[in-house]
Formats: structure tokens, sequence, C-alpha cells
């Protein structure tokens, strides 16, 4: 792992990926307010999706804003968003006026405690384009974001993110790997997680 103003960024020497973490993007009195914000606010819904032919309640909750109505689908799964708000608005204007990208869908995840998890999995729909870029911030308690590549056998990373934090994954990211939060039976209180892409 190569680190670039450790202070600000850490750049992830990987194969077949760009992903570069900065774990402090937002202060953390910011931080809090905007935990706060977005738990008490968001139209936080919980979908059922099919797993080997049965049906079972989405291990999390979640919500799709985003431009021009254009609707998002995942495993089996089709999200229709609410048109931005204020907050969302301004933590999406200052992504990308970091990352030099401009995204037009943000989905968010609430992950109520230990038990919700998101399975293995690439950002890699039709509808994100050819190396689409995603922008991951965190707010509220620490999980592990779990990677592995789906070609070399054993190549993992594993990021702890961190409230406040960034995680961004370009160029062919999506195309060789795969990533997940775990469940874990540790006590673990509610984290939020916003992943800012565009829709073609």
């Amino acid at each position: 792992m190569n680190s670039l103003f450790p202070q600000d960024k850490i750049i992830f020497d990987l194969p077949d990926a760009e992903i570069i973490y900065y774990p402090s993007f937002f202060d953390a009195v910011e931080t809090e307010n905007i935990f706060k914000e977005l738990l008490d606010t968001i139209p936080w819904q919980q979908d059922e999706i099919k797993v080997y032919g049965k049906t079972h309640l989405q291990p999390r909750l979640t919500a799709l804003f985003g431009n021009d109505g254009k609707s998002y689908s995942y495993s089996n799964i089709t999200m229709q968003p609410y048109p931005w708000n204020i907050l969302l608005q301004k933590i999406k204007f200052k992504i990308e006026e970091e990352v030099e990208a401009n995204f037009s869908t943000v989905l968010l995840n609430l992950y109520r405690d230990g038990k919700d998890s998101n399975g293995w999995h690439a950002d890699d729909e039709k509808e994100l384009g050819q190396n689409p870029i995603i922008a991951s911030v965190s707010f509220g308690a620490e999980r592990y974001f779990h990677l592995k590549h789906k070609h070399i056998n054993n190549l993992k990373q594993k990021i702890l993110l961190e409230s406040g934090s960034l995680l961004l994954m370009k160029g062919t990211t999506q195309h060789f790997w795969l990533h997940q939060i775990l469940k874990t039976s540790k006590p673990i209180s509610p984290r939020i997680n916003l992943t800012f892409r565009t829709i073609k």
C-alpha cells in the first residue's frame, strides 16, 4: 500500500484497480450533524431480494436520490429516485469538487447494527457505463470494507471505513474486484453509507 499525504488520502497499490481513501473527508462536527439528519429525514425502505429462489428482506435499509427520475436496478430490485435534497446536494458538490467528476445518483444504505450487511458484488450494472466512478462516504459506526479480486486467488484487501471518510473507486476496479460489508456479532451502532454514481 502506497500512501501520499497520509493525513489527506491513501492510495492503494492494487492490480486492476484505482482505489483512494480519504479518512477524514468531513470533520467530526460536520460528520455527526450529517449522520443525525440523514437518519431522521431520509425515507428509508427495506426491499425484498431473492436468494436461491427464496425471498428475504434485504439486510439493510436503502433509499435512492437522483436526477431526471432515472431508476436504478440491482439484485432484481428496481429503485425509483427521490429528487435531491439540500443536504445530499451539498455532500455531492463537495465530493465532485475533490474528485473532478459529476454524479447523477446516490444510493443510501442504513446498516442498523452488526447484523445488517451487503454481500459480495461489484457496481458493474450496465446503466453505470464503462469504468464507473463510485464515491462512497460513511457516517456513524466504523465497518470493515472487504475487497477480493475476481480472478487472482487469495488477493484481498480490507479497509476500515471511518465516520466522515470517503472511498473512491474508479478505473477498472468494478471489472476485476468484488466488495462486501460483512455481518458481525459485535455490538455495533448504526452506520449510513452513501454511494454516488452516474447513471448513463
